[in-house]
This record gives C-alpha cells, structure tokens and sequence, in this order.
C-alpha cells in the first residue's frame, strides 16, 4: 500500500483468476469490517446471466451490499469508461457512509480503471471502426490484429492474447481516437497522486488445484441449468453475436444448442476455455508488484485467508 494519506479515500482490493474464491472471500471480509462489495467482473454487469458467470445468488452475499451486478441487459451496449464512473461513483459514496468500499473481481481492465489514472476522454466507441477491425479479423484472422496492435501499441500487444479480439480492437481505437496508446495512460500512474489509500490482496492457488475447481465449476453450473439458461436467452432474441454472449460459458454451450458441438465436446470446451482465461488473467495481475499474494494451498480454507487478509488491514 502506497503512504497513507489522511485525504484520500480507502479502497480494499481482491483479485485473481476465476474460481479461485474471490466472491467468498470477499463477503467474509465485508462482514468482518462493515464493508460493502463493488464488482469488477465483467460478465456480472448482465441481467439474465446468473449461472454462466457464477453470480453470487442473494443468500450467498450475506446481506452485503454489492455494486455493479445486474445493471444492463445482454443486448446493451456497455464500456469500461462507463464501467469506472459507474464504479467510482459508489467507492466515493461507501467511503461517505463511513464504510469500507471493498473491489472484488477479476477482470483487470476494469480493476485497473478503478485503482489508477486511467483516463478515458476523448475515446467514445467508433462503431464503424470497430466494425471495419472486426472484417479484417474476419478475413486475416486474429493474429494479423493482434500484429497491428503490436506495432502501434507493443506494451499492450504483449498482454493480451491475440484472441481477445474484444481488447485488441479496444486498445486500436484508443489509438485511432488519440493518437496515443492506451498503455500510455498507465504510465500517469508513476507520476500522479494515487486515486485511493489502496490496499490490494491477491488470492492465487497450486494449478493443479485451480484446474480441478474450475472443472468441478463447470459440472456444477451444467447440474444448476446452464443448458437451459443459455436456451432460454437465445429464446430471446440475445443472438450469439453480442459481446454478453461471447462470454464464457454462453457461446460453447450456445454452439451445443446450434448443432456445431455435441453435449460432451462444449463442455470440455468450456474447461479448457476457462482454464486459458485463468492463466491469463493470473499473467495480468502478477504485472503489479502492489498486489499481497496469499496462496489458498496453504490455508485451511476462505475463512482462514480472509483473517489474515483483515489482520493485515488492523496493522
């Protein structure tokens, strides 16, 4: 945590990759200090969506307040420019009630946006740009973009894997739009006063153990009804093109209702997915040297890491 400085607000940070007990972590944290959670996921911002995204149901978050879940349909438009206001808006009013705004999530754009100066003016969605880098996409393939990006931008070319066309294609706009890479607003964080007395924990565990958790996530969301959870939205008119059903869990399991992929093969599809997007996202947040680690192996279990978690608050 950066010198404490009486005129900023606090914020409590929990991050890592999926699966890995954020959610559980943070509840318990929350009600040990009288906090209050607001989500940096990604997929947690649609309605709709509950067992895909392993939403937290209204039993499991305790009574705790939680920000940022169920704010937008899955056909609507949304960005991490919109993210952050939204975000900071109820950080500025958590700390205001004399409570403790706690950032659980694992998406590290939208943690990163909340944390550091990132400042995203001047850089409103170009739909007709996006459009013409999703043809050449199309047609070249997603390494081609990613190349592109690399050249303009290889700070955060190096970051992102070349099929997250949806970051690739945000971080060219940026530079279109500005002139300047995206990474380059990163940089104002080495110069700026820091947003918040932050404090930021990460939670990690052994990758065999992870991989097991994810695998046993996915059965258990299929046991919940994600089948027919996926049915029911492509029932509504949510058609696979929109970036809410690009979504883990929503676009195997979608391929399993059009007929490309049997029962069996979507879901074994949906685990190694997921387990990609666990190592990625663990490669994101080891970038930041502020994050305090805690290995879950070497607990006895969430309540065990959330006492050492409040302990090291308390000191």
């Amino acid at each position: 945590m950066t010198k404490y400085d009486a005129s900023l607000s606090t914020l409590i940070a929990i991050v890592g990759p999926t699966a890995v007990g954020k959610t559980d972590v943070g509840i318990l944290v929350a009600k040990a200090l009288g906090g209050e959670i607001v989500s940096a996921d990604s997929m947690l911002i649609y309605r709709y969506m509950d067992i895909g995204t392993a939403k937290p149901t209204v039993e499991e978050m305790q009574d705790i307040p939680h920000y940022m879940i169920d704010i937008i349909d899955p056909d609507q438009n949304y960005s991490v420019a919109l993210y952050q206001e939204q975000a900071e808006k109820y950080i500025k009013e958590i700390n205001s009630k004399g409570k403790y705004p706690i950032l659980v999530g694992g998406t590290g754009l939208y943690v990163r946006s909340v944390i550091d100066h990132y400042n995203f003016s001047g850089t409103e969605i170009n739909w007709e740009y996006r459009r013409k880098l999703n043809e050449i996409a199309r047609i070249k393939g997603n390494l081609f973009l990613h190349n592109c990006l690399k050249e303009i931008d290889p700070e955060t070319a190096e970051k992102l894997h070349p099929n997250d066309r949806k970051r690739v294609i945000r971080a060219m706009e940026v530079f279109k739009q500005t002139g300047r890479p995206i990474s380059s607003y990163h940089d104002r964080d080495k110069i700026e006063r820091p947003k918040y007395n932050l404090k930021i924990f990460g939670l990690i565990m052994e990758r065999n153990t992870l991989y097991q958790r994810i695998e046993q996530r996915v059965d258990k969301m299929i046991e919940r009804g994600l089948l027919e959870e996926v049915k029911w939205l492509l029932d509504h008119g949510y058609k696979t093109q929109l970036n809410s059903m690009k979504g883990l869990g929503y676009k195997e399991i979608a391929a399993y209702w059009s007929g490309e992929l049997k029962l069996e093969e979507s879901i074994e599809l949906l685990k190694r997915n997921t387990r990609r997007f666990a190592k990625r996202q663990l490669t994101w947040f080891r970038r930041d040297p502020r994050i305090q680690w805690y290995n879950l192996n070497n607990y006895q279990g969430i309540h065990e890491v959330a006492q050492e978690i409040i302990k090291s608050l308390q000191e």
